[in-house]
């Protein structure tokens, strides 16, 4: 049984194996986006914050499909195009809400996850495009790779959700 928060987000193992520690890890932060957008209206998370950035609390979840796409599909071999169509999924769509993105994210997440599944840390991937096309990595840096880029997006997410509606915290 997962322990979680009085929030509900569930608590990274504290000791274990690597993989799975990696991935609560991963599940904290995945949950802690959803958190930063629940209970806001399809106004409230196109807005942005801190001028003159455009980032929006829509255009995060739309950006982390796309980086879920990418990194657990895309680089361990499926050919699958984006997922949006231009700026990595920051683009903001007008007839895309979040209920609609959210359910992408999470489609992308389960994806990925089944595609993995059997991979063990050390399994090499090739990193298919951008500046960096062909290069190997392991799902072990991927995965580590994803708690960073979570965190670092849940720090944006943070400053953008207390700009809307002041509500602040982890």
């Amino acid at each position: 049984m997962t322990a979680t928060l009085p929030d509900g987000r569930p608590v990274p193992l504290m000791t274990g194996a690597e993989r799975p520690m990696l991935e609560s890890w991963l599940a904290f932060h995945r949950a802690t986006l959803e958190m930063k957008c629940a209970g806001l209206d399809d106004t409230q998370v196109r807005r942005a914050a801190a001028e003159p950035s455009s980032l929006t609390l829509l255009g995060l979840v739309q950006h982390l499909a796309e980086v879920e796409r990418n990194w657990f599909q895309r680089v361990f071999g499926l050919d699958v195009p984006p997922v949006h169509d231009a700026e990595n999924g920051y683009a903001l769509d007008p007839g895309r809400g979040i209920e609609e993105a959210l359910a992408v994210w999470r489609e992308e997440i389960a994806r990925g996850q089944e595609h993995c599944a059997g991979l063990a840390p050390d399994s090499l991937g090739r990193i298919p495009d951008g500046p960096m096309a062909g290069v190997e990595v392991s799902l072990r840096w991927v995965l580590i790779h994803m708690v960073e880029e979570y965190a670092r997006h849940n720090g944006h997410a943070d400053i953008l959700r207390e700009s809307i509606d002041g509500l602040t915290g982890a």
